[in-house]
Order: structure tokens, then sequence, then C-alpha cells
């Protein structure tokens, strides 16, 4: 007889519409709260109309189909992915209107970029350099329609971006120009101010991102070269960009899960974070032989650690902090013995980083309350090319 692993995509669907069914996931277990995800969701959607913005959330936070049509059924224009991989991924399921925000470059990928903007509406991707305008026109080509482009203008992030001034208006020209290609405007994202604490910094800082993107927008459009579409913004600033007038557009992405560093932005100042927590990392102890520390099934492999240790948000006394305690298995160090939890407890952690953690898992698994209602697949998980 041959053995068949369980696909991990099955291993807690029997769980679905079983009261009770949440604490009794096979852990770790990324899990999102239904509820305070659709507020989230629901709250950007209402912001963004109020203030007469698009809203084109970005889906490497959650690389999930079923997540992206509920923020287009909200009212998103469309989505942004990270990777070339991730808009297939998205694609395949359905989702139209995908900017892909960082250049193309590889003979492969572009081949593959052809094909899909030749399967869907509303592609768009971007462009930083002169040499790239003419493997993106072959592209568009072979496509046998035009390929949508914004020109990637950096704001002082230096990732991506050709540098403001006549460089950037040059490159616009040459992308209007190609026969090939559609000029559609710019993309700017100021990632550097995300996470700036003090308030007051952030927005001198944002404010400054806007003045270089609205002189840029003014200098194109005095050449002819209006753009139609100004795309950036992140969730460190959705309280600041749409007053800035000149992104028609938002990028922000992390504001449908949060997670503990953009908590942190907004709580290290005293304030309260414009949305709420709905991801976890759900967690079970499988040892407690010391007083005051206990062991998890959920280390390294389960959080992304470049933000450091996920927080505790149930499942422990106040004392009680979490920490990596190697590849499989967590920590949970306790000042007072009375709140180290005990083997089979389960704990809920808010994760440090949200969009690199979900990329460490298959499947979101949904929960309305203590019942789990749903496993959702995360379709873009890997797609990392």
């Amino acid at each position: 007889m041959t053995f068949r692993a369980t696909p991990a995509l099955d291993i807690n669907a029997s769980l679905i519409g079983v009261a009770g069914g949440r604490a009794r996931l096979a852990t770790p277990a990324l899990v999102v709260e239904l509820d305070v995800l659709k507020r989230n969701i629901a709250l950007m959607a209402q912001n963004c109309r109020a203030a007469g913005i698009a809203l084109r959330p970005h889906a490497k936070t959650h690389k999930c189909a079923t997540l992206a049509k509920l923020q287009l059924e909200a009212g998103a224009v469309g989505v942004c992915c990270a990777k070339l991989g991730e808009a297939e991924a998205l694609a395949a399921e359905g989702i139209t209107n995908i900017l892909i925000t960082a250049p193309i470059v590889a003979a492969q990928a572009l081949t593959r970029l052809a094909k899909l903007n030749a399967a869907i509406d509303g592609l768009i991707v971007v462009v930083d350099s002169p040499e790239l305008v003419a493997k993106l026109s072959a592209a568009g080509a072979a496509s046998g329609r035009p390929l949508m482009v914004l020109v990637d203008l950096d704001p002082g992030l230096h990732r991506t971006g050709i540098q403001p001034g006549e460089p950037a208006y040059a490159l616009a020209a040459a992308v209007a120009g190609d026969p090939h290609l559609s000029y559609e405007g710019l993309q700017s994202y100021a990632g550097q101010i995300m996470h700036v604490g003090d308030a007051a910094e952030r927005r001198a800082k944002a404010a400054a991102v806007t003045t270089l993107v609205a002189t840029a927008r003014d200098e194109l459009t005095r050449r002819n070269l209006p753009p139609k579409i100004v795309s950036g913004g992140g969730t460190g600033t959705v309280d600041i960009d749409p007053a800035g007038g000149v992104f028609t557009e938002l990028q922000a992405g992390s504001y449908v899960f949060m997670d503990r560093e953009y908590n942190e932005v907004w709580t290290k100042a005293g304030e309260r974070a414009p949305f709420e927590t709905s991801l976890f990392v759900q967690t079970t102890v499988i040892s407690a032989a010391m007083p005051q520390l206990a062991t998890t099934d959920a280390g390294l492999k389960s959080f992304a650690c470049d933000a450091g240790p996920p927080k505790l948000a149930s499942g422990a006394g106040p004392s009680a902090s979490y920490f990596f305690f190697g590849d499989e298995q967590g920590g949970v160090l306790c000042e007072k013995a009375e709140d180290r939890p005990n083997v089979g407890d389960v704990l809920a952690c808010v994760v440090p980083h949200c969009d690199p953690t979900v990329n460490l898992h298959d499947a979101l698994h949904v929960v309305e309350g203590d019942t789990l209602v749903a496993i959702w697949p995360i379709e873009g998980r890997g797609r990392g090319f």
C-alpha cells in the first residue's frame, strides 16, 4: 500500500463550519479574522472614495485571489503585484487590471509578459531605464496589442526608479513615441517613509515626495505628456497622500492585515493605528518543562524574521514575550511563572511583517469568532520570479 500525504490545503478542511474549530487547527496556521478583514477593506475603500482617489491595493501583501476579489468588489480599480509570477497566479484566477510595480528585464520573463498581456485586460508595467524600452516594445509587439507602461520615478528610496528631471522626461517621451507601448503616466513609491514613527516627520517627508512627483507631472504635462495615472503611496501614508492632490491612485497593501511593524508606526507615538489587526499565526505549546518558559511549534519557518519577533495577542499572560527558539520552534518567556502557558495551549501571534510571512504559508485559515469558515489558497505564494 502506498502512503499519500494529506495535501496542505486539506489538513484543516474537516474543521470548516465546526464550532470551536479555530482552536483545533493543525499549527502553525496562518489565520485571518474575516470580520476585521472586511472592515479594513471597507474603510480603505470608503476613505479613497471620500478623497476622490482610486485604490489599487498591492497584492504582494496577501497573494490571494479570493482576497483580491473582495478588494475589487469594494471598489478597487485593480491590484498591484510585485512580481510577474504573482501577476500570473492571480490572472489564472480571473484577476485583471494588474500593475506590476518592479521592472521586468529577463528574456524569459519578457516572453511570459507578452503572453500575459495578450491574455488579460488592463496589464500595466513600469520602466526606469531607456534600455528597457526596446525590450518592452518587443513584448508588446509579440502580444498583439500595446503594452501599458508607467515611468517609475525614484522618490529617494533608490531601489528602482529613474532620477527626476530630464532623464525621466526623456524616458516618458521614448515610451510615448513607441508604437507598441502605451504611455500611461508615473509611478513613485516612497517605501523609505512608510515606517517613520514620528507623525510630523512622516508628514514632512511625504510632502517632499508629493512636491517631487507634482513637479514631474506638471513638466510632463507642459511637454504634452500628461500622466493619466500617478500611482504610489502605501499604508504608512494613507492618511497623508490623498490630500497632496498628486496621486490618482493609492498602492497601499498591508492595511488589510496590519502587522507589528505597521501598528508600531502609530502606537509608539501614542496614537491609534488607522486599521485593525486581522492576521495572526496560530501556534501550539509543545513543551513547558521550565517554570517561566514554554516552547511552541512556530519558529523561524513560520514568521518572516526581518522585523524581529512577533507579538503575543492571546494565550499567555501579560508578562509573556515571544522569541525564536529555532527553525521549527518558538519560545514564550515569562517574567511571572503564572503567565506561562501550558502544553497544548493555543496562542495567537501578531506577525512582525505581514507580506513575507504570508509567503511562508500555503493558505489563509479564515475564521469568524471561534469557527473556521473557509480556507483560501495563497496562489501567489513563492511566485517570486
